[in-house]
């Protein structure tokens, strides 16, 4: 699928057949709805931005990627999704050239990235790893260790927040009150109103 070469109507219109697809096929297979759901205009974002042939997509916990399935040649087999023999309902290498690692733990997305980071520095390649994750999995310390160490070696990295406002308990904290008051602030205000 060429999402580059769409203009911003046939965008809006592949991210309600994404979710269709994906309605359709999670209410008769089961999986993960919601995080799937409100993850389709920032996975559409992603693929329009960088090139997923290219550069390493890491979705943390991998459970919000079903939109990157579809774009990525499984929409005709999408309907196996977490079926005996079907594509697996997480990223999956062997299933896939544009997955980059099998995920299943929450937080582990910018370790991976600075890893991949390493990788591609030393190979002298031309790539930039991109780390999907959301505010809930911001809670952990091997998220913050690994801004930590990706501030420390600036390697090119980009991190992609879904701050979603979704966890499995109420996000707390000194970084849930920072994200609350940057999207209070009027420079987000200005830029969500235009």
């Amino acid at each position: 699928m060429d999402v580059k070469s769409m203009n911003m109507e046939e965008l809006e219109a592949l991210c309600g057949k994404l979710r269709d697809k994906i309605l359709q096929t999670v209410s008769a297979n089961g999986g993960h709805l919601s995080s799937n759901i409100g993850a389709v205009e920032l996975i559409v974002a992603m693929h329009y931005v960088f090139d997923a042939a290219k550069d390493p997509f890491i979705f943390d916990v991998s459970h919000q990627s079903y939109a990157h399935k579809l774009i990525t040649g499984r929409w005709d087999k999408f309907d196996t999704l977490r079926k005996f023999g079907g594509i697996s309902g997480y990223t999956k290498p062997s299933e896939s050239k544009y997955d980059y690692f099998i995920a299943g733990h929450s937080s582990t997305s910018i370790s991976l990235a600075v890893g991949a980071s390493k990788a591609i520095k030393l190979k002298g390649e031309d790539r930039i790893p991109v780390a999907f994750i959301g505010d809930g999995s911001m809670s952990a310390g091997i998220a913050y260790e690994a801004l930590n160490e990706l501030g420390d070696i600036k390697n090119p990295c980009v991190i992609v927040l879904n701050d979603n406002e979704m966890s499995i308990s109420k996000p707390i904290g000194a970084f849930s009150n920072y994200l609350s008051q940057m999207m209070a602030g009027p420079l987000y205000q200005k830029f969500k109103s235009r």
